[in-house]
């Protein structure tokens, strides 16, 4: 069984490849020879699985998996999870901005005593707007989730196989791999790592697909939605039981001879708005919870290296 696995879902990366090979080789080598690293690649559009089949050449302990469509980045960070063998686990994304020279670090931190150790990027080499959407993103994510999320940290970091073991036996249908590290607790730890500027290309990750991947993380780990709902109908009952009282008074003072046609389309229209608001999250919900009963698998492996 080897060290350390190191684990990174690959997706339009063909021409950064090999210096992430080349550069996990050197940084983890001056740890223990005994590693392997898993490149799971998530059928991207260009020729990834075709280098990552010659990268594997005369390299054992490199990995190769490929989906049968691509399913999403924290879902084919469960496939390596899932294939991990090591007794520590490596996760970092396959643009190099996760540095593979800061993994020496995160494992020295590491054998002081702590099960997790998180890569913080306290200095994002990212243009201003992507930081400030990030924090925005985070903020909003921590307040409808009722946790504390910290921008500067993503998947980067090492894991115990403890930690590992449990987060596998999490039969989620939704997958968000920070949220679910943090929902499993263990001893852990921040450290502050040198973040690099994006060697190729631009992020996956638009703003359709931040706010979907936000909604999916809400809807599960977190019943805050309806609970803001429930408050919502409570304050509007309140509002309402005292404009009766107001309007009751003014009839027995005999200043009401008839009732307000704004008033009550007014009310009709608020009432309406919040019963559908309503009903839409709740059926938000109810589709998560008939995705989860399908018992799908939350990825499908096409090829492997092995094969």
């Amino acid at each position: 069984m080897p060290h350390i696995s190191i684990i990174s879902p690959v997706y339009n990366a063909e021409n950064i490849l090999s210096e992430l090979v080349t550069r996990i080789e050197t940084s983890v080598k001056s740890i223990t020879t005994d590693y392997e690293i898993i490149l799971v690649e998530d059928c991207g559009p260009d020729k990834s699985w075709e280098k990552i089949l010659e990268l594997s050449q005369g390299r054992s302990y490199l990995k190769g998996i490929k989906l049968s469509r691509n399913f999403g980045q924290h879902y084919a960070i469960s496939c390596g999870l899932d294939h991990a063998k090591g007794d520590w686990i490596v996760v970092m994304d396959c643009d190099l901005q996760d540095q593979p020279e800061e993994i020496v670090n995160l494992y020295a931190k590491a054998k002081q005593g702590f099960d997790i150790v998180l890569a913080s990027r306290a200095k994002r080499k990212d243009s201003f707007f992507k930081k400030l959407f990030s924090k925005t993103f985070y903020r909003t994510l921590g307040y409808l989730t009722g946790t504390e999320q910290d921008e500067t940290v993503a998947n980067f970091g090492i894991y115990n196989l403890k930690v590992i073991e449990t987060l596998i036996r999490m039969k989620d249908s939704i997958r968000y791999f920070p949220a679910m590290v943090k929902w499993v607790g263990f001893k852990s730890i921040k450290l502050d790592v040198e973040h690099a500027k994006r060697e190729e290309g631009k992020s996956n990750y638009n703003f359709k697909k931040l706010m979907n991947l936000a909604l999916d993380i809400i809807l599960a780990f977190s019943d805050k939605p309806l609970r803001l709902v429930v408050k919502a109908g409570l304050f509007i009952s309140f509002i309402s039981i005292i404009i009766t009282v107001f309007y009751f008074f003014k009839w027995l003072k005999g200043d009401v001879v008839v009732l307000g046609f704004t008033s009550l389309i007014i009310s009709i229209w608020l009432l309406s708005g919040v019963i559908i608001s309503t009903l839409g999250i709740i059926g938000l919900y109810v589709g998560k919870i008939f995705e989860g009963v399908k018992g799908r698998p939350v990825y499908i492996i096409s090829n492997t290296t092995d094969s």
